[in-house]
């Protein structure tokens, strides 16, 4: 997933409908904990971190996306399968183009040769500690 001598920069898209959430769904298999984060991934070199956005969603899930505005910048230091790893990653506030994805309750996707699962989860959740989510500090965001 990572190496846990380098910083990982990220892109990621915080999609909001009512009182729910776009997130990806990941698990630990050390710590056997399900976990979820905004959508998105790496940034390659020489790419801005908006136009990665727009790439990995299409790539992950092939939704387009529009109404995208940058909200911050999150750092995060954490262990995941028993390795220390470091992400910086760029946060937007974005919107699907096409408004079936705001019907899909669920959309299975392929991370690398990894399935994930990319859902609808509801904020109330999230704020109440019932689902981790991964930073912590995008929920400050919401």
């Amino acid at each position: 997933m990572h190496d846990s001598k380098r910083i990982r920069v990220l892109a990621l898209g915080l999609i909001r409908d009512r009182d729910r959430l776009f997130l990806s769904q990941g698990f630990d298999p050390v710590e056997q904990r399900t976990f979820y984060r905004a959508m998105g991934g790496g940034v390659d070199f020489g790419e801005h971190s908006r136009d990665a956005l727009q790439r990995e969603f299409r790539e992950e899930i092939g939704a387009e996306l529009e109404d995208i505005h940058y909200l911050g910048c999150l750092e995060s230091i954490f262990t995941y399968n028993g390795k220390t790893g470091h992400e910086i990653a760029q946060l937007y506030r974005c919107r699907f183009i096409d408004l079936d994805f705001y019907e899909r309750e669920q959309i299975p996707f392929l991370e690398g040769k990894r399935s994930k699962l990319a859902l609808w989860v509801d904020i109330e959740e999230c704020l109440a500690g019932k689902l981790t989510v991964v930073p912590p500090a995008f929920l400050d965001y919401l």
